[in-house]
Formats: structure tokens, C-alpha cells, sequence
């Protein structure tokens, strides 16, 4: 149905600069963190685990996810789509750490879920023990703490290198270009922040969402153990899904790319400003963006003089500036 993700050893950071990262395609980096202290400790049991992140703990409160046993551990929304199926409560990271450790032998236990919580806010200390060797040490860990959970198909906008801590787990991949076959749910209300498809990939309907087919077809998928790396690419669809009863993820979002505004607040600006015109409209409004957007500037710029192109020439602060002006006065 899918293919294996590509796996190499070894890798370096002249190895992962040089050939993973320009390549594009998502690579696991076996054992790259497999002598992370907090790795070790998880090999040993799951409470040794919890008592080393325990000893970062600050007693922060942090947002934690929380779902009846009946969710399965698949945070989503409610039948009706009319609210999500699960809650969030405060609680630090100690005790959820010591909740999910009780509930470890449990056969149906409620999901729990700490998401996406900055180590150096709330783990002081953690990152400068557990040292990640392919990127800067400006580029800040994030953590992820439950137990039997699934995170439902989503993108990031941002390159990611995920680091399994403590637990399996099993991510399925999807190229971006696989997004018109992903059904894809609401922009603005759904489980975290991006958009998440609507379809199960434990139970896909195949007869509501026949398209998925195809983006089952070209997915790549992979199970991590404790120790493994998997690098995302930005922009990729990504499925997680823990498979042991206590699961912790480390991972590193970064992007280097300049970036003077939100791509995302440009899409809904485009969706406000062009997506209802009549279909001719649409058409030529197409072209220039291929033409001015999405082709390589000095390609579609390149029978003018540089200093005549613009607003559409080079990047620089005074062409930001003069955009923004005119952007600012369009909102008034």
C-alpha cells in the first residue's frame, strides 16, 4: 500500500546539510539519539523515564489533552463536528507524568496527552543534556508526553526532525502535492492549529473519501523505536501513532527561509479576494500568480533591468516596506 521510508546510520551534520536535507524526502536517522540520557532511562522502564524528566520539572502548568477511554486514543472531533472529543485541562508535567504511569497496566484507559510544550520554558536544562548534533542549538526541542494516542494526518509549515524518547512509534507520511486527496478538514477549527485530514487511517471509507486511495499509494510510513530519528521535510503530511502505553517524542521544528510576512494569512487573503470571482475571472488571476508568484523571479522578470522591476523585483527592505504600505492602506 505504501512504500518504507528511507532509513540511513550514521548520519552527521555535514551528512544531513549536504545530502538529507536538499534531498527534500524524509529520512530516519537510526540510533541517532540512542545515547540521549533520557533515551537510556527509557530503555530501562518507563518510570525510569518519568523520574529523569521529572527531575526538569519546574511545576509549570501545562495545557494537557485529555479523551474518554470510548476515543481510542484518536483526538478528533465529535460526530457532529460541532466540538472536538476530548478536553483540555492544566496540570504540570510531574503530575501527568505520574497519571500516565499509573495508567500504564490499565487495558482501557482514558488518553492523555502533553503536546508540543517547549522544554527550555518548561524542562529547564533538558536540551543541554540530551544535545541533538545536526542543527544549532538556537533550534529549541519540543516535547510530547502520553500514552496509546494517535495524531490525526497534518502539516506543519516549518522542517521537523522528530526524536522517540521513550515508547514506538509508527508515522505515515504523504507528500504535499497529495493534499487534494487528503480531504482536508476546516482551516480555522480543528485540534492544534493546522488542518487535519478527515479521513481514519486505521478505517479509511473509502466510499466517502475514494481519492484517499491514492494518497495511500504514494505514502511512506516507518515505526521508530526509542533512539530513532525521522526527519519530515516542510510541508509534508504526517500520521503518528503511539503504540506502546507510554510514549515521550522530542522534536525540532525550524525554518531558515526569509520570511517577511505569513504565507498562511496570504492564502486566506487569496481565498477572500479570488477564490468566488466567476471561473473566467479565476483563470486569469491563475496565470499571474503562476507568473509572479510561484516562477523564479529572474525567470519571469528577466527581460526587464533589475532596478525596473519593482515590485516584483529582488528582495530587499524598501520593497518590503512599499508592500506592506500599500497592503495597509487596502485594510483600512
Amino acid at each position: 500500500m505504501n512504500t518504507q521510508i528511507l532509513i540511513r546510520r550514521g548520519v552527521d551534520l555535514k551528512t544531513f546539510r549536504d545530502e538529507v536535507f536538499p534531498g527534500g524526502q524524509p529520512v530516519v536517522f537510526k540510533d541517532l539519539v540512542k545515547d540521549w540520557p533520557a533515551v537510556r532511562a527509557g530503555r530501562d522502564s518507563s518510570r525510569a523515564l518519568g523520574d529523569y524528566l521529572r527531575g526538569f520539572d519546574r511545576g509549570k502548568p501545562v495545557a494537557v489533552l485529555e479523551g474518554p477511554p470510548s476515543i481510542r486514543g484518536h483526538f478528533f472531533y465529535r460526530d457532529d463536528m460541532r466540538g472536538l472529543n476530548f478536553e483540555r485541562r492544566p496540570s504540570t508535567i510531574g503530575a501527568t507524568l505520574s497519571r500516565l504511569l499509573a495508567l500504564e497496566t490499565e487495558a482501557n484507559p482514558p488518553s492523555v496527552y502533553v503536546e508540543s510544550t517547549p522544554t527550555p520554558e518548561f524542562l529547564p536544562a533538558f536540551a543541554e543534556a540530551n544535545l541533538l548534533s545536526l542543527l544549532p542549538a538556537s533550534v529549541a526541542p519540543r516535547i510530547w508526553i502520553g500514552n496509546m494516542l494517535i495524531a490525526q494526518t497534518h502539516f506543519d509549515l516549518s522542517n521537523n526532525i522528530a526524536c522517540v524518547v521513550g515508547g514506538r512509534r509508527r508515522f505515515t507520511l504523504f507528500p504535499p502535492a497529495q493534499l487534494p486527496n487528503l480531504y482536508v478538514g476546516p482551516l480555522e477549527f480543528n485540534m492544534s492549529g493546522p488542518p487535519v485530514s478527515m479521513v481514519s487511517l486505521r478505517n479509511p471509507d473509502f466510499a466517502r473519501f475514494p481519492r484517499f486511495a491514492q494518497a495511500l499509494g504514494a505514502s511512506q510510513s516507518a515505526e521508530l523505536e526509542p533512539g530513532d530519528a525521522l526527519f519530515i521535510p516542510f510541508g509534508w503530511w504526517h500520521h503518528v501513532e503511539s503504540l506502546t502505553p507510554f510514549n515521550v517524542l522530542v522534536n525540532y521544528w525550524w525554518n531558515d527561509a526569509p520570511r517577511t510576512s505569513s504565507g498562511f494569512d496570504s492564502l486566506l487573503h487569496a481565498v477572500l479576494a479570488l477564490r468566488d470571482l466567476p471561473p473566467e475571472q479565476r483563470a486569469v488571476w491563475h496565470t499571474l500568480f503562476e507568473q509572479y508568484v510561484f516562477k523564479p523571479g529572474d525567470e519571469a522578470l528577466a527581460h526587464l533591468p533589475v532596478e525596473q522591476r519593482g515590485l516584483l523585483g529582488p528582495p530587499s527592505p524598501e520593497r518590503t516596506q512599499a508592500i506592506r504600505s500599500i497592503l495597509a492602506k487596502a485594510f483600512k
